[in-house]
């Protein structure tokens, strides 16, 4: 039963009817979701009693079960003024089962680790943390979430958009007769972004009220649907190619994949597509495409503005390490701000999830012997190292098997590091890196896929690493300068207490590290002459910036041999972010960012390490790894990175979204934007559509010029325009270039947290051509 508003009372007969439609619903949705039947499903729908914990003290049984629509979860609540209590599915990031989280495993017993599970949520909402019955009423919570979540993210565009139609109408349906009047089908028009006036409204409820009734049932609300969703420019493209009976032979399927699409297809190509979208039975005995299923292949991967070619990981993994932009985080363990936020090992889980490939580990001495990580002199959290490694070991290779660098920001004391380097070597065990790959000393970095489901330590060390091989790795204990990072948030005032430039070293810590030895920059014909390949500095950005502007090519040849890691200015107390683009666009690999913070850099960061199957490690291109190349992003000298393209973009519309924004409905304003050398960097606007959040049109075209397509990003933003203050987000997308399909193509939205909004997406017409 759903629990979302007050209902007049029933009699015996009216109830037990309406739990007979309710259970029809639920059963529909199931059957939309591909879980028609599942006893898992069920189990959900029928709900039970779980203990919700806080703390060791707070753990209170509440009743949770899933409702109706197969994407809500209602669960009670003793909050007076909250007893019933929602969320969606959507807003799911994971399930975990055991206590994989810090409140489980701070606040039970391990004797319980097979009856807890948590629900982690997306953007800062706090995590759920359960414990069922038993272990396997647990198992059936998680494995019947996990379905849900899955089929879900499984399904097509179009049927995601259907899905959240539907269950719009069916909460503008208020007294649940399953019929629609004229006053609820305004609801639901104001509901999903659509203001229209009273006579629109009206013409439309009379052209679908064929029975004269007053309201809409049945056949009446599919034929108001379909008036709903009805897509004039699919009917304008689909009736150019539809030219044998009215519908698309596989003929005239293949002429549109070649003349707009311009892909290298065949017949026997197009015949798949076919087979596999076509939905009417008649139409794919005849071999043709209706428009249902030519819409339907459109919204599929095969539709989409970003190449499934580079969903999976397409590069050359067997290049050296020095080779590949590595995504990086800086500050991992903050939640929020660098000044009073929580620090927590979900931060690391959450990276890592995103296949951050670079964490940062500001150490300390903690109470009872036992190091802490936390942001220094400052009000943030405390988290124990240890917590830290065992997430960090759990969670590393999730979504990517291609090594994690741990940034080990030192300012421990010497037996403390020594416990720091006992907990890496005992809990990664063989996943640590130890000593060089081989049996003699290397003269380059090992590749990713060498290092794969491996840990590389960067930091200090008190000698060279040929010590390794010539048995000179004697030295127990010495000093070391300070890590670079921490120099400079000294300079900015933010640790004033500590006046030591220089820290004692423990030999423990100093024989871990052995690719990503932290020095000190003293200039490029230095580093040339005096740093050996494992030698690496860190910038901040001032630093960076600076270099990239009047030493771009000498920085790329750096970039060349040895790693390089940039981060942000001690001053962004609010972990605000910097543009990475100009550091990769001089091949700068370690490219740190607050992840905690969304932002349009972050989104640029999401965009970069989209393709390659999405694993953290992207190849720089060719002329930045080439030590002739004397290629410079700001003055273009010729080269074979000069390879102009003309880049064609027609935003032609934008479909259906639930409303987040301050305002009832929606003006909304998209903006295309392209990044990449400073010559290539512009924006072009639409004009904006008053009170249309629903499926606007613009069918304007842009045209940009592009010098370097291989280091441009391209963004789509739609935003909620307000001239008098800040435009609201509605969602953006961005990816590089050389991902781009050309074509009619639909465009993903995400949130600013980076999470795909499930009902929403541009239809944009794109064109790549070389320059005349």
């Amino acid at each position: 039963m759903s629990c979302l508003h007050k209902r007049p009372k029933r009699t015996n007969s009216q109830e037990q009817a309406f739990q007979e439609q309710v259970k029809k619903v639920a059963q529909e949705n199931g059957k939309r979701l591909g879980l028609e039947g599942d006893a898992d499903l069920q189990f959900l729908l029928n709900g039970g009693e779980l203990i919700k914990i806080r703390s060791t003290s707070w753990k209170k049984n509440r009743f949770f079960k899933l409702q109706e629509d197969c994407k809500t979860m209602w669960h009670e609540s003793r909050k007076i003024f909250k007893k019933n209590q929602t969320f969606s599915i959507d807003d799911i990031d994971s399930v975990r089962m055991g206590r994989q989280s810090e409140g489980l495993n701070k606040h039970t017993d391990t004797s319980v680790e097979e009856q807890c599970f948590s629900i982690i949520f997306k953007a800062r909402k706090k995590n759920l943390d359960l414990m069922a019955p038993s272990r396997e009423e647990a198992k059936r919570w998680v494995s019947g979430l996990n379905k849900i979540i899955n089929n879900l993210h499984n399904l097509s565009r179009q049927q995601k958009s259907e899905h959240w139609i539907i269950n719009c109408m069916r909460k503008a349906d208020k007294n649940e007769d399953n019929k629609m009047t004229l006053k609820e089908l305004k609801h639901f028009l104001r509901q999903i972004n659509i203001e229209v006036d009273d006579t629109y409204a009206a013409d439309i409820f009379k052209r679908c009220d064929k029975s004269n009734s007053g309201s809409l049932e049945g056949s009446e609300i599919k034929h108001f649907y379909d008036l709903l969703t009805h897509r004039e420019e699919i009917d304008v493209i689909y009736g150019k190619y539809a030219e044998t009976e009215g519908q698309m032979s596989t003929r005239d399927l293949l002429n549109f994949l070649l003349n707009e699409q311009r892909e290298q297809a065949s017949f026997e190509d197009a015949l798949k597509l076919i087979e596999k979208y076509e939905m009417d039975g008649t139409a794919k005995e005849k071999k043709h495409m209706t428009k249902d299923g030519f819409l339907m292949f459109l919204v599929q991967e095969e539709g989409s503005i970003f190449n499934p070619a580079h969903k999976h990981v397409y590069q050359d993994m067997s290049q050296p390490l020095n080779h590949y932009y590595i995504s990086s985080s800086h500050n991992t363990y903050l939640m929020e701000d660098q000044l009073k936020g929580p620090s927590s090992t979900e931060a690391y889980i959450k990276v890592l999830m995103k296949s951050c490939r670079c964490v940062e580990l500001d150490c300390w001495d903690g109470a009872n012997g036992e190091p802490v990580i936390y942001h220094g002199y400052t009000l943030t959290s405390k988290v124990l190292f240890r917590d830290v490694i065992k997430a960090i070991k759990d969670f590393a290779f999730k979504t990517s098997d291609y090594p994690v660098i741990l940034s080990l920001e030192n300012h421990c004391s010497v037996d403390q590091q020594k416990l720091m380097a006992h907990h890496l070597i005992s809990m990664l065990g063989d996943a640590l890196v130890t000593k060089p790959l081989g049996n003699t000393m290397p003269t380059n970095f090992p590749s990713p896929e060498e290092l794969k489901g491996k840990f590389l330590i960067k930091g200090k060390r008190l000698n060279k690493l040929d010590a390794v091989f010539t048995n000179s790795n004697t030295i127990e204990e010495d000093t070391v300068s300070e890590e670079d990072e921490a120099a400079d948030c000294k300079e900015n005032g933010q640790k004033a207490k500590s006046k030591k430039s220089k820290i004692k070293l423990a030999k423990e810590l100093s024989d871990i590290v052995i690719y990503c030895k932290s020095v000190h920059f003293n200039g490029f014909e230095h580093a040339k002459d005096n740093q050996a390949f494992y030698e690496m500095s860190s910038f901040k950005e001032s630093k960076a910036f600076n270099l990239a502007e009047t030493s771009a090519t000498a920085f790329m040849h750096h970039n060349m041999d040895k790693l390089s890691r940039i981060y942000p200015a001690g001053s962004r107390t609010d972990s605000s972010n910097y543009n990475p683009v100009p550091m990769w666009n001089v091949g700068c690999q370690i490219v740190a960012l607050n992840f905690q913070t969304p932002s349009k850099e972050m989104y640029l960061n999401q965009g970069r390490f989209l393709p390659n199957g999405f694993c953290g490690y992207i190849l720089k291109p060719e002329f930045q790894r080439s030590l002739s190349s004397q290629f410079d992003p700001n003055t273009l000298t010729r080269g074979p990175w000069l390879k102009r393209k003309i880049f064609h973009v027609m935003p032609s519309s934008y479909q259906k979204s639930t409303r987040t924004s301050k305002n009832p409905l929606w003006t909304l304003w998209l903006e295309s934007e392209i990044y990449g050398v400073p010559a290539d960097n512009a924006s072009k606007e639409t004009h904006h559509i008053n009170n249309n959040g629903f499926n606007p049109m613009w069918n304007q075209t842009f045209q940009f010029n592009i010098q370097v397509p291989e280091l441009a990003l391209v963004q789509f933003v739609v935003e909620d325009y307000d001239s008098t203050s800040q435009n609201d987000l509605i969602g953006q997308y961005c990816l590089p270039l050389t991902s781009v399909q050309n074509g009619y193509r639909h465009v993903p939205l995400l949130t600013k947290r980076g999470d795909v909004i499930c009902s929403a997406g541009l239809f944009v017409h794109l064109m790549l051509l070389d320059a005349q």
